[in-house]
């Protein structure tokens, strides 16, 4: 195992694992079933302050929409693909085609086993605080193992295994287990979906946020998308100054809203009319409230409405959010999904 990596901030610390594929890192080249990479094996990272989970080192810069979707699809519980297609139309290409996606995230942890494992967790550590026995399952073995001659079981099979929960000294401490993470297009936002899940759960239990601790089995850089150096800027965002943690029922309305709201902006029915009036009415905690004007901002830029996504982001209370988000409509027009 190479030396863990620290830092305040997932920026830094994106940029620092960065470091290890450069020419003459610590990287080795490794095939897969995508094509040469190189790999980084048992990749330790800690993230001391998971608000900060914003990414704005990597090149091109990322949509901070389609993040944000994919945080409310999880929490929802949800494995339908309309509304994550509609923010990022190049995910079938990884995650295959369908009307529901294979490996999702929120419903593995939600519903898949039975049980909604992040409700039993919040009703566990609110009993136990101590307890040591607290873990989300995302593999499963029963639909996720190759076939015996070595095929996949699907495109989307989960590159997150499971999440440790542990409390400690009042904080809400995160370990989240990767079998295989891409730096440049998995971890940024594997680190953005599992530290919203420890902040809002750290909020129905009443807890701080403690640290983000992030366990890749092999980190990897694929070579068909060229050498580190061209995804890589040394810029820092603003600091995340929101919070989503909140009690349990304020915090499932608000999930809520912003799940009818991430539908609204998908459904090709509804005017840029429509979607400004609607994210203009919501009533939503400080937090939930400039989400939702990130996402509404991005179904404006769609539907050919500048104007009105300018007007929206100019209610973002959020510096980090406004900068991400300027940054991604920044990206020339050709380059943004």
């Amino acid at each position: 195992m190479f030396q863990p990596l620290e830092a305040r901030t997932a920026n830094d610390l994106w940029k620092q694992a960065a470091e290890w594929f450069r020419q003459n890192g610590n990287a080795m080249k490794q095939a897969s079933r995508n094509g040469p990479t190189l790999e980084v094996m048992n990749a330790a990272l800690s993230l001391q302050q998971p608000r900060q989970r914003w990414i704005a080192a990597r090149v091109p810069a990322m949509n901070p929409a389609f993040a944000i979707a994919e945080v409310v699809w999880i929490v929802l519980g949800r494995n339908d693909s309309a509304m994550l297609n509609y923010f990022n139309r190049d995910l079938p290409q990884y995650a295959g085609e369908g009307e529901v996606y294979h490996g999702a995230y929120g419903h593995r942890i939600r519903s898949n086993f039975g049980v909604d494992q992040l409700e039993r967790a919040y009703h566990a550590l609110s009993a136990k605080p101590d307890s040591r026995q607290v873990v989300l399952q995302i593999w499963d073995s029963r639909i996720d193992l190759p076939a015996e001659n070595g095929v996949e079981a699907s495109k989307d099979v989960p590159c997150n295994v499971c999440s440790l929960l542990k409390v400690r000294e009042g904080r809400l401490e995160w370990t989240q287990i990767m079998r295989s993470n891409d730096l440049f297009r998995g971890f940024p936002h594997n680190v953005i979906q599992f530290s919203s899940l420890q902040e809002v759960l750290a909020g129905w239990l009443n807890l701080e946020v403690g640290a983000y601790h992030h366990y890749s089995d092999s980190l990897h850089l694929y070579d068909r998308d060229g050498d580190v150096a061209s995804h890589f800027e040394d810029i820092d965002p603003p600091d995340n100054e929101d919070t989503l943690s909140l009690a349990k029922s304020q915090s499932d309305n608000a999930f809520l809203m912003l799940g009818q709201l991430c539908d609204l902006c998908a459904d090709a029915g509804r005017s840029s009319d429509d979607v400004f009036d609607y994210v203009s009415s919501l009533q939503l905690p400080a937090g939930h409230a400039n989400l939702a004007r990130v996402l509404a901002a991005d179904a404006l830029r769609r539907r050919d409405s500048p104007d009105q996504a300018q007007l929206i982001m100019q209610q973002c209370t959020n510096p980090c959010l406004s900068f991400m988000t300027q940054r991604w409509f920044s990206k020339p027009r050709a380059q943004r999904q």
